[in-house]
């Protein structure tokens, strides 16, 4: 048996002298590494399972990071970060003040780029690359590499549009596991690919157009009437990657993506030909883990993220005994998203009109169950956000009652169409946005903390956000029947565990509501997840002797003007809480709308800070931002006047 090579990898550098069959080697020992330490501690798993040989051949061929290689997402970016020096920090990945979930700037010299969204990798490549022919910084090689789903996104071709215009002299390779690897991968491709690339005989192939049309006996005249219908035959023959030769870059494929050697040799070739190339490389995601690799594409959905304690030994951990005799554990709440995901079902039952639409998150929106009971009623527009907003659009203007099923984080990549489309023409379009909040281990690049302050100033939107699963059900029903466009955020993960109501019904817009009367002393007004937090906060204030009035403002356009001028006439306190930056945000709004009506309010806002917020278990990231019941009651008792802490 060969000795271990990843233990003796510290860095890039140590790859340099290793024979294809030791790069081989290498790239399953990655693989085992990631089996075997994401299957304890959770994280991406099938992506990164994929990419192995693929980050091996790069940094085998490539000086990072004086050559820059750009991962897109930075999901499948376990392999480059265990080759360039984290390998034994892989298992404090996602974890707080552990590695990060993606590629981070100030993590390493190796991650160039900041990464969480789509679709962004080629646009960080062009501007890299054309900064180094402006001089700026050290001359190196540019590789962006992207996955077939992040190609859906419009940015990566107006980055390829940008490119093939300039000659950027730039490597794309197009990591595609949405399709198998076929016997044409062999050394017929490769000859093809050492023909697209040869200055000389990609001239022949232009000079090859204009020598048909110069043949005599009339054959060259009939050939340059076929005009361009004889260009496109020729370059079809003669290039398969037809769309990006359209775009004047150069097209090698496809690739064997879990061949080192084929990789390198691929890789090499488009480096030298010093102009924008796109290497098509064909990888097995979760390859290398049986259940993923040949459990089709229910396998690969199932194991994109492997949960805590899943795998043990290289196979699915079986599931746990339960001892004869034991009590059953209580059932658990049910999640958010799976509760708007039935709801919505329900609603289309209700209404032909309404529709669903997400942007590549089917399951994590909850609309893979539309898509199973009703999947004429189902669309997905790919990582297309500012489409799914068109789309949308569209389907409102003919009659439609479209739900755009966003998280709140991807909502921000089409704000010009909630802007110019949505609310200017007040259209009939639900924006329903999961992953509101701090979501935890996925990190800044994935909190949904922006969207109420960067959607409350447009008009004619409603913003509302339940505080329980039953809420949810209500505002949705309440978002379908309103004449206009409303933006519904909730948190992820277990709701609060209220019943669910058996029919919906509706909420005057605008209208929140006192669940808890108090002394005078205090009012807890919550939006959203802020109601739990003020709830929290109002038990234990109970404990020193005040009893606060605890409400629940419920929409933070338009606010309930007669419920917080009450709050604030009737207490000496008010204290707004909600789960999103301050600036701009749901305290704002309520700051605002007392101030416009001449009243002098004494206000203090909870939310989160003006920073992004790191990765983390939720519980520890409300710890560190005061987001928690007891840090509001303590800020509370500090500002009446009582020194005793909450949390004592």
């Amino acid at each position: 048996m060969s000795e271990p090579i990843l233990p003796r990898v510290d860095g890039p550098e140590d790859l340099r002298g290793l024979s294809d069959e030791q790069l081989q080697q290498l790239a399953q020992e990655v693989r085992e590494h990631i089996i075997d330490t994401v299957g304890e501690i959770g994280g991406h798993f099938g992506a990164n399972l994929g990419t192995c040989e693929l980050a091996v051949a790069l940094h085998s061929v490539l000086d990072s990071p004086r050559d820059k290689i750009l991962w897109d997402v930075g999901h499948q970016a376990y392999p480059h970060k265990i080759l360039t020096g984290r390998r034994d920090q892989l298992s404090t990945i996602r974890k707080y003040g552990g590695l990060t979930p993606f590629c981070a700037i100030e993590e390493s010299e190796h991650d160039i780029m900041g990464a969480g969204h789509a679709s962004t990798s080629i646009g960080y490549a062009v501007g890299l690359k054309e900064a180094m022919r402006h001089g700026q910084g050290e001359d190196g090689n540019v590789v962006a590499v992207i996955g077939d789903g992040s190609m859906t996104g419009g940015v990566a071709f107006e980055a390829m549009h940008q490119a093939g215009g300039l000659g950027t002299p730039m490597v794309v390779v197009l990591n595609d596991n949405g399709m198998s690897i076929s016997p044409n991968v062999g050394a017929l491709s490769r000859y093809f690919n050492r023909v697209r690339l040869n200055p000389k005989l990609w001239k022949a192939r232009e000079g090859g157009e204009e020598f048909l049309t110069k043949l005599p006996a009339g054959i060259g005249e009939r050939f340059a009437h076929l005009g361009p219908q004889l260009k496109e035959s020729i370059k079809a023959f003669w290039a398969p990657g037809l769309l990006w030769e359209e775009l004047d870059w150069a097209y090698m494929g496809v690739v064997d993506g879990h061949d080192v050697s084929m990789l390198r040799e691929a890789l090499s070739e488009a480096i030298a030909a010093e102009r924008p190339v796109v290497v098509h490389v064909a990888t097995v995601k979760g390859k290398g883990f049986a259940p993923a690799e040949e459990g089709g594409l229910e396998g690969m959905e199932k194991w994109h993220a492997a949960k805590p304690n899943s795998i043990a030994n290289g196979a699915p951990a079986p599931a746990p005994v339960v001892k004869p005799g034991a009590a059953a554990a209580p059932p658990k709440p049910p999640q958010y998203t799976q509760v708007f995901g039935e709801a919505l079902v329900e609603e289309c039952r209700r209404d032909e009109r309404v529709i669903g639409i997400t942007a590549a998150m089917n399951s994590g929106t909850g609309l893979n169950i539309l898509q199973r009971e009703l999947p004429e009623r189902y669309f997905d527009v790919g990582i297309a956000e500012q489409q799914a907003l068109l789309f949308a659009s569209g389907l409102a203007l003919q009659g439609c009652k479209p739900v755009a099923a966003i998280y709140s984080t991807f909502l921000q990549r089409a704000f010009d169409q909630i802007v110019h489309d949505v609310c200017l023409q007040r259209l009939d379009v639900v924006l329903a946005m999961d992953r509101a909040g701090l979501v935890g281990d996925d990190g800044p690049t994935h909190h949904g903390v922006f969207d109420i302050a960067y959607l409350r100033p447009l008009p004619h939107i409603v913003l509302m956000a339940p505080r329980d699963e039953a809420q949810l059900v209500h505002m949705l029903h309440t978002a379908l029947a309103y004449d206009g466009p409303v933006a519904l955020r909730y948190p992820r993960g277990e709701a609060v565990g209220v019943p669910l109501p058996a029919e919906p019904r509706l909420i005057e817009i605008g209208s929140g509501e006192i669940l808890q009367e108090g002394d005078g002393k205090v009012a807890l007004l919550g939006y959203g997840s802020g109601v739990g937090k003020a709830q929290e906060a109002a038990a234990l204030l109970a404990e020193h002797g005040i009893v606060a009035t605890v409400a629940d403002a419920r929409f933070a356009k338009p606010i309930d003007t007669g419920l917080v001028a009450q709050l604030q006439a009737e207490h000496e306190l008010l204290v707004t809480v909600e789960e999103g930056v301050l600036a701009g945000g749901f305290g704002t709004g309520v700051w605002e709308t007392l101030s416009d009506s001449g009243i002098a309010a004494r206000i203090m806002r909870v939310g989160l800070p003006d920073r992004y917020v790191t990765h983390g278990a939720p519980a520890l990231l409300h710890e560190e931002v005061g987001y928690t019941g007891a840090a509001i009651a303590e800020r509370v008792l500090a500002a009446v006047g009582t020194r005793t802490t909450a949390a004592s």
